[in-house]
């Protein structure tokens, strides 16, 4: 059996596709939420969900919360004496979400469609993927959590060309992304976000309010608070309550004393002006990406519980001048979304056969030099696939030695959006031999070759001496046996081609030359810049605008052809 798993910074839920419909799944205490905690009872023993959440209120030291901000990265957290990974902590939650749907379900549930943060890079995606393992889940997929939103408000039912941009504000982090539907196929378009930004930033300018109030409160004491569970769960509740109301009182008891502020709806949303303020560089760095004007959206969804804040809906109206959807609980229609994922990978009946294309989260590329004002500076970024390109994915490039009589080139591959390569994630080296010669003269093809599978192929070609190497970049722990390698392999081969190659652009460029050859005088000029237009789409070697510039570059000599009419 295949669930499909919100793993959320605040709170998780697990779903499932069953009687041709997504079915969220309540845990022990009837609820659809699980919260993302992890503590250790007085016996020492571990904890999760609701239990460790009370637990962390009264004995902050021996629980651990929103540990999805540090996937991917060395950090431990400590609970008590013990000490644990982040990917551990989540495994326990996922755990917890695995017993929950097989008491619902009353069978053994093996493998999952888990939701990830679109812009999580290649480290944060590989926790996740231990975790479900840890587990004992096999990961069918990580599906980006903009893409499973799209599912559950059911782009993929459309009309062709529909295009969405979810707008995903959970607890801990933030993401918004671009989604277009044609042909059969949901495609991200473009994905930004910002992973240390959620609704409990917004709970703790609540609770610097509230210490503003409070003159009895000092800065030795707000200090301590800021540590404090308690303190935190008030701002939270008063929080929420304006959401409803124009005027909060947010209480505390500090020291055996009652501690109480009266907070107004204004008073918050002018404090979080800063905040508001980082969530509209994300909207515009996708917008610009997918070279859309936020007129030509159909739709502006939102998702996450922080959206719940009318600052929020506000703020999307008058960038967007129109009412964002929201017509599922947006606490669980990521959720949902895994769940029709679920289904999908399940080959459920009810379902029609969905393509969902991911995007590059964080550009692909390597380590190089430069030579700028006569002065060689090294240790700069080179991307040879960019950001928010769909994969599965090939791109080349040339690059050419910097020495005199240099006997090898070694590639640092690295992922990021840094000019400054050693900034950027590191993923793997490659070196290879070339013929001695002066500086510039011998040279190397480089290509990448990338699938949603988490495989990079790189490929390296002397074009002096011919020599080749290759190396392949994968995620250590993808649970994938040797014969879905070998096929997911033998498919990267099969992109490696430059699209100017491809059977479709090949007969367009060919139906072109017969029609120039038929043609003179301007007519010919004509055609002659349909040509031109359409091999300088293919250089780009980008899908997207491929796909456009074929569109219009048939159109463009249906036209004119009349070879075909009687």
């Amino acid at each position: 059996m295949i669930v499909g798993i919100d793993l959320g910074t605040t709170n998780s839920l697990v779903g499932v596709f069953k009687d041709g419909a997504p079915q969220l799944i309540r845990n022990a205490h009837g609820d659809f939420s699980t919260p993302s905690a992890v503590a250790l009872d007085d016996q020492g023993q571990l904890i999760v969900g609701l239990a460790a959440r009370e637990r962390a209120a009264t004995h902050p030291d021996m629980a651990a919360q929103a540990f999805k901000r540090f996937m991917g990265t060395d950090r431990r957290l400590r609970l008590g004496k013990r000490e644990f990974r982040p990917e551990e902590l989540s495994a326990l939650v996922l755990q917890s979400l695995k017993a929950d749907a097989e008491a619902f379900l009353g069978e053994t549930v093996t493998e999952a469609v888990i939701t990830v943060p679109a812009y999580f890079n290649d480290a944060q995606r590989r926790a996740t993927r231990m975790a479900g393992q840890l587990a004992g889940l096999k990961v069918e997929r990580l599906l980006n959590e903009p893409t499973a939103a799209g599912l559950a408000y059911g782009l993929q039912e459309r009309q062709n060309n529909s295009t969405f941009l979810v707008f995903d504000l959970g607890g801990g982090t933030f993401d918004v992304s671009v989604l277009e539907y044609f042909e059969g196929v949901v495609e991200v378009r473009a994905s930004a976000g910002d992973m240390r930004l959620g609704g409990e930033d917004f709970a703790q300018v609540m609770g610097q309010l509230f210490c503003d109030a409070c003159p009895d409160i000092t800065s030795a004491t707000r200090e301590q608070l800021s540590r404090s569970t308690h303190w935190w769960r008030a701002a939270e509740l008063a929080k929420r309550e304006l959401s409803d109301r124009e005027s909060t009182r947010m209480q505390l008891v500090l020291d055996n004393r009652a501690l109480s502020a009266d907070i107004t709806r204004d008073a918050f949303e002018k404090a979080s002006a800063e905040l508001l303020h980082r969530l509209r560089r994300p909207i515009e760095r996708a917008l610009h990406d997918a070279q859309l004007q936020p007129a030509s959206l159909d739709e502006v969804v939102l998702v996450g519980g922080a959206t719940r804040m009318p600052m929020i809906r506000q703020m999307i109206t008058r960038l967007f001048q129109r009412l964002p959807l929201r017509t599922i609980d947006p606490d669980q229609a990521i959720a949902q979304g895994a769940a029709v994922q679920a289904g999908l990978k399940a080959r459920d009946a009810a379902l029609d056969e969905v393509v969902l294309t991911d995007v590059m989260p964080f550009s692909l590329g390597i380590i190089v030099s430069q030579e700028v004002n006569g002065t060689r500076i090294g240790d700069r970024f080179s991307p040879l696939i960019e950001r928010n390109t769909p994969v599965p994915v090939s791109r080349s490039g040339v690059y050419s030695t910097v020495s005199d009589n240099q006997t090898f080139i070694k590639l640092d591959i690295r992922q990021g959006e840094s000019p400054v390569g050693s900034e950027n994630l590191k993923l793997g080296e490659l070196e290879i031999a070339v013929p001695p010669a002066k500086a510039g003269q011998a040279s190397v093809d480089v290509r990448f070759t990338y699938d949603a599978n988490g495989l990079l192929d790189v490929d390296v070609r002397d074009l002096l001496g011919g020599n080749q190497a290759n190396t392949l970049i994968r995620n250590t722990d993808t649970n994938m046996s040797d014969a879905q390698m070998a096929e997911a392999v033998a498919k990267l081969q099969g992109l490696k081609r430059h699209p100017r190659d491809d059977a479709d652009n090949v007969y367009l460029l060919a139906r072109a030359k017969r029609l120039y050859e038929d043609r003179l005088g301007a007519e010919r000029q004509v055609i002659q810049d349909w040509m031109a237009q359409f091999s300088s789409a293919l250089e780009t070697q980008d899908p997207r605008v491929i796909r456009q510039a074929r569109s219009a570059f048939k159109e463009a000599l249906d036209s004119i052809d009349t070879s075909f009419r009687f």
